[in-house]
């Protein structure tokens, strides 16, 4: 009984670290209620990343401004060319740019550096997550 118990403990740890490793299938950041799974991600320039609402709430992905580099393209669901476009228009419009459960949002990285991005909806419960890319 032990040894069932041990290989099922073995098994679903590495079931839940796959995703820390880069290995979900069709995205490369999940979304829970409240956290983007991974919270950090590196790629390489040039890499399009993925990100997969697989949570039952509605989230958007927003970078932030001042915290991604400076030749890099702003990046939001939703398309807004500004974090205050995008915040303003979530305020405004309510649910502008969201990612519903199971849809997916992507970026392609090219300027190497951080790319730090947030969801307007549960920024105040600290979602938020940063890409690493690297040369």
């Amino acid at each position: 009984m032990h040894r069932r118990a041990y290989l099922a403990g073995v098994a679903g740890a590495a079931v839940a670290t796959s995703g820390c490793l880069g290995l979900f299938d069709d995205y490369d950041v999940g979304m829970s209620p409240t956290d983007f799974e991974p919270r950090t991600l590196t790629v390489e320039a040039g890499t399009e990343v993925i990100w997969k609402n697989t949570s039952s709430r509605g989230h958007t992905v927003t970078a932030y401004e001042n915290a991604i580099p400076e030749e890099a393209s702003f990046f939001a669901t939703g398309g807004f060319e500004s974090q205050s476009a995008a915040r303003d228009a979530w305020n405004t419009l309510g649910e502008d740019g969201i990612i519903g459960p199971g849809q997916t949002f992507t970026h392609t990285f090219e300027i190497p550096g951080r790319y730090d991005y947030f969801c307007i909806p549960h920024e105040s419960e600290e979602m938020y997550g940063s890409i690493v890319v690297e040369e």
